[in-house]
């Protein structure tokens, strides 16, 4: 196993395979990839609709645990592992903040999840960038600072399987063994509407390249987002964990 190093992210080694739902062409098994790593959360709902900022904040989990709470001063709700399970460190998306509070964007479901955790378990990140994805238009639009950078074209979900809109975060970036997902797979925090379970992981969206290049530009996922190998290259090389993605 190798170990990768995102911009701004320390570099972690895989431990566990992450499987995300959707990532393979319809014509590949359904396998997940064996991956290098850098991550993100979960636990605790309370659903958000309102999308990422200009500009966003990770908080980086420093010790072994971080305890998640329903309301600042609350009852705990989850208690997550730092690093994941996949090796990544536990990364997650400030919604908000309130004194010595920061409350988060979670990777579980329902989409749109948050919790709160002390300002003082995690280490904070500006987020320069963003992404912004089109499922009418299948696109990825690269954001720097809420200017636009650049356009990519990407394949989303299909009508049966669709890529589902909201606001989510980058949990992680892997290295995968599988030629179906290209090069490099970021997990995010978004699970498939209409898939509980896909190749024995639990529904999760991936945003990955593919050796498939005919589907980018179309609707032929089982939910996650396909860019060409040279364009998921490029963001692997520039984007943080953490990182917010709206889907639309």
């Amino acid at each position: 196993m190798s170990t990768r190093t995102t911009a701004g992210v320390g570099a972690s080694a895989l431990l566990t395979i992450l499987l995300l739902a959707g990532c393979t062409p319809a014509a590949t098994p359904d396998a997940a990839p064996s991956a290098t790593v850098e991550a993100q959360p979960t636990p605790t709902a309370t659903p958000t609709a309102s999308a990422p900022a200009a500009t966003a904040t990770s908080a980086t989990a420093t010790g072994s645990t971080l305890e998640v709470f329903a309301e600042p001063g609350g009852s705990v709700t989850t208690t997550l592992q730092n690093p994941q399970e996949s090796g990544a460190p536990l990364t997650l998306l400030v919604a908000a903040t309130q004194g010595d509070w920061l409350q988060v964007h979670l990777a579980q479901r329902p989409n749109g999840s948050t919790g709160w955790v002390k300002a003082d378990a995690v280490q904070q990140h500006r987020l320069e960038y963003s992404l912004e994805a089109s499922t009418e238009a299948n696109t990825l639009t690269l954001l720097k600072n809420g200017q636009v950078v650049k356009s990519f074209s990407a394949a989303t979900g299909t009508g049966g399987t669709p890529t589902p809109h909201g606001a989510f975060f980058v949990t992680e970036l892997l290295e995968p063994t599988n030629e179906g997902y290209g090069p490099f797979a970021f997990g995010l925090s978004a699970f498939s509407d209409v898939l509980s379970s896909f190749g024995g992981g639990p529904g999760q969206i991936g945003l990955h390249g593919t050796d498939d290049v005919e589907s980018i530009g179309q609707s032929a996922s089982h939910g996650c987002i396909r860019l060409s190998n040279a364009d998921i290259t490029e963001l692997a090389n520039l984007l943080p964990l953490g990182t917010p993605i709206t889907i639309s």
